[in-house]
């Protein structure tokens, strides 16, 4: 079945993908329209969620946020299509990167890292880094359901040089990679919800408390890795630029979680400036209730 619906639905996604991005856009718009208006895919779950991070703002604002969103959620679905068969060259124009040299000058210190970021903007792109820099690149992931899917998606995303890693054996590439002196940089998005029965710290998240994954700072400061946080702009439809902000050079000197309150208020600050980009379809603060009950 899996291999059917792959061979069915795969063809139609690569004839999008060689489109234009303005005849894309277009499809995107139409799509957008239908899923907000017509479906009402989770529109319910975005305003609770926009309304708990920003209880301060009329609601009027809000639902303004929540149609942007809806615009810039299916673009990012578009572009991800679009990645399929998107080359370097055009991969190089719509997605750049303001202070690599913060980078280049870490690398000097001898040490990997680890590249935190949140689904804001477009986070896909960010796979395009590793021409731009010397360090071996890893991105952890999720695999999907479908094998045939999911192997088409990992080659989309590697053609940029990164190599992609499930999330699960992200520990065990490192060690290897220590082992036997690879400076690599490692990659994690770390602003969504872990499982309840693997939570090991509760944060404030927008004033909330909520279960954070802490899987980043533990692994810096076991293996004694820098800390870079990537923060991603839109520019404009279809364009984006990356800046990096190193949180820290030396992991080990900082307390538990300390690390990872600072990157959950940097990306407070970010999402603030243009909530619209952020991905409000995620249930963040599903567990808020819990941790009064469990604390």
């Amino acid at each position: 079945m899996q291999l059917l619906i792959y061979i069915l639905v795969y063809p139609l996604i690569w004839v999008l993908s060689i489109l234009p991005f303005k005849l894309l856009y277009l499809f995107s718009d139409m799509i957008s329209f239908l899923l907000y208006y017509v479906i009402g895919y989770r529109k319910k779950v975005v305003l609770e969620n926009l309304k708990i991070a920003f209880p301060e703002w009329p609601e009027k604002e809000l639902l303004k946020i929540r149609r942007k969103f809806y615009r810039h959620f299916v673009d990012v679905f578009i572009e991800t299509i679009k990645t399929f068969t998107l080359s370097k060259k055009e991969m190089n124009k719509h997605y750049t990167f303001t202070n690599l040299d913060i980078v280049h000058d870490l690398y000097k210190n001898g040490k990997s890292s680890i590249l935190v970021g949140t689904h804001y903007a477009n986070w896909e792109w960010i796979l395009s880094l590793n021409p731009f820099v010397k360090y071996k690149g890893y991105g952890a992931f999720t695999r999907i359901n479908n094998k045939y899917f999911n192997a088409q998606i990992v080659k989309s995303r590697e053609k940029f040089g990164a190599n992609l890693v499930l999330t699960s054996e992200i520990k065990e590439i490192i060690e290897s990679n220590e082992k036997n002196n690879i400076q690599s940089m490692y990659g994690l998005l770390s602003d969504q919800s872990p499982q309840l029965k693997r939570t090991k710290y509760w944060g404030e998240f927008f004033g909330i408390k909520v279960p954070i994954h802490v899987g980043a700072e533990i692994l810096a400061k076991k293996y004694d890795m820098n800390v870079v946080l990537f923060e991603t702009k839109k520019i404009k439809r279809g364009y984006y630029s990356a800046t990096f902000t190193i949180l820290t050079d030396n992991a080990i000197s900082y307390s538990d979680y300390e690390l990872t309150d600072i990157f959950l208020r940097k990306t407070e600050e970010h999402i603030r400036k243009q909530p619209e980009y952020y991905f409000w379809t995620h249930k963040r603060f599903k567990h808020m209730n819990k941790f009064v009950q469990e604390n």
